[in-house]
């Protein structure tokens, strides 16, 4: 239920990571700095906390990881989901301090502007459906990267560069957030502001649907592969090593 390491990793990862990334936005990095801020630190925190608690710091993620069954429930919310969600509060929390006015390091774009989320004729399910899309890329790399293990050493390089290039597409339109815990911290200081429930579907539940929708499809993608492999096995013909004969053994005879 609860693991003492896995939650410091992760209160530490998402920290990290609210911190450098907003701070990114908040010292005027732009759009090509803010994406790498976010890419590079999710690869470094793979490679640092990878072996302790996977690295998901972002609640979008354990939740994908906990649809294909990679982690329990209980675990899932109290030393992961937890701990992510403390570690961006205070990370605001010191931002806040730092520089007073943190909306520069808010997870937000030209569909959720403030008046644009305020509106209620605006189609809300367009910003959810980019937070869908992204979160899908990203969920999508950790199930065959890292945990399917199939670039080895380069699934930390390979995750962290999916982040990056998430935000440099969806930066202007969203924030690009794809994790929960990255937009509340802020949220409670700015806007999207944390007590405006489109500010839960978008950047809510958009992730979890992303990270659900990739998890299915990773389980559609292995049941597909075990059942060629089954099929090749079955098929494939049989071949017989031929049975060498052995030579009739020679009895040396004595002379007398």
């Amino acid at each position: 239920m609860f693991n003492l390491k896995i939650f410091l990793a992760e209160l530490i990862g998402t920290f990290a990571l609210v911190f450098i990334g907003a701070g990114a936005g908040l010292a005027n990095a732009g759009l090509v700095g803010v994406a790498l801020a976010h890419g590079l630190t999710v690869a470094v925190f793979v490679y640092t906390f990878g072996y302790i608690s996977g690295t998901h710091i972002n609640p979008a993620v354990t939740f994908g990881l906990w649809a294909v069954g990679k982690v329990k429930g209980g675990l899932a919310l109290v030393s992961y989901a937890l701990p992510q969600f403390l570690g961006a509060i205070l990370a605001a929390f010191l931002l806040k301090l730092f520089y007073g006015d943190i909306s520069a390091g808010a997870t937000i774009g030209s569909l959720t502007q403030a008046s644009a989320v305020a509106d209620s004729r605006f189609f809300i399910f367009l910003p959810m459906l980019v937070e869908i899309i992204l979160t899908f890329f990203l969920m999508n790399a950790i199930l065959h990267n890292a945990v399917a293990e199939k670039s080895g050493q380069f699934a930390g390089l390979a995750i962290g560069l999916t982040v990056t290039i998430a935000i440099l597409m969806g930066g202007p339109l969203t924030g690009a957030s794809l994790n929960p815990a990255r937009t509340f911290g802020p949220a409670i200081y700015t806007d999207p502001s944390f007590a405006n429930p489109q500010t839960y579907v978008i950047y809510f539940f958009g992730p979890l649907i992303g990270a659900l929708l990739a998890a299915m499809a990773y389980q559609l993608f292995n049941d597909s592969v075990s059942k060629i492999a089954v099929a090749e096995a079955v098929e494939a013909p049989v071949v017989e090593k031929p049975v060498k004969k052995r030579k009739p053994a020679i009895r040396k005879t004595t002379k007398k």
